[in-house]
């Protein structure tokens, strides 16, 4: 790492974000924060901006903040909920979040990274984005379609200097983690371990625990199974 290069976290006042400011902070990094919650980060390399990644202001706040392009780009944002058909809101609702906002957030930062020919995006998607699933459908599609796009941009911007990694995670203990069964649920600090390990070696693709990782796409497969003898 260069003296003092700059990180900006979207997504930071709580979980993994917040757990990553830290540590980049404890590093030597400057960071800049943005959430929609004010920050406990109290540091003389730390700036926070608050708004909400689909308010109005957003966008011209970011612009403002890459003025001066960031070395590093981490999104952290996501949002999800069991299905609810008399909520179908909510589902609109998950997919800006966890997909649009994430395509608004590189709309500003891979320019300013490509001018430079320099630069890291890591977006943190989700072993779910393998799944077709009947209990969160607007979770697996808008993470599938980030991982999509992510690795898609990946492989774009690598000749032009940018790096970008899609961290697929399994299950975290943070607010995000709901419902009964958690299998081989991770700390935050391990998750922000695997986040320091993809800054280092930039993978395009980094999935944790691998294990859950096939077990998804087994169940994956199982299910596309069962689609091809369902009636309607």
């Amino acid at each position: 790492m260069n003296n003092h290069p700059n990180a900006l976290v979207v997504g930071n006042s709580d979980g993994i974000g917040l757990g990553l400011t830290y540590r980049l902070l404890g590093l030597g990094w400057h960071v800049h924060g943005i959430s929609r919650s004010t920050s406990p980060v109290s540091h003389e390399c730390y700036t926070h901006t608050v708004t909400d990644v689909l308010a109005a202001d957003f966008t011209p706040a970011l612009t403002r903040v890459c003025a001066t392009a960031p070395d590093l780009c981490v999104y952290c944002v996501g949002i999800g909920e069991q299905f609810d058909t008399g909520n179908m809101s909510q589902e609109t609702h998950i997919m800006q979040v966890n997909l649009m906002a994430a395509m608004a957030v590189l709309e500003v930062v891979v320019p300013a990274m490509v001018d430079r020919r320099r630069g890291h995006i890591i977006v943190l998607t989700s072993i779910a984005d393998d799944l077709i699933s009947a209990e969160a459908p607007s979770y697996s599609a808008s993470k599938a379609g980030l991982t999509s796009y992510t690795e898609g941009l990946a492989l774009a911007l690598r000749p032009r200097g940018v790096a970008v990694t899609n961290l697929r995670f399994g299950f975290v203990d943070t607010k995000m983690a709901k419902g009964d069964r958690k299998p081989f649920m991770m700390t935050v600090d391990r998750a922000v371990e695997h986040l320091l390990t993809c800054i280092e070696k930039r993978p395009i693709r980094f999935t944790r625990p691998r294990v859950m990782g096939c077990i998804v796409a087994a169940v994956r497969c199982l299910t596309r199974i069962r689609m091809r003898f369902m009636r309607g």
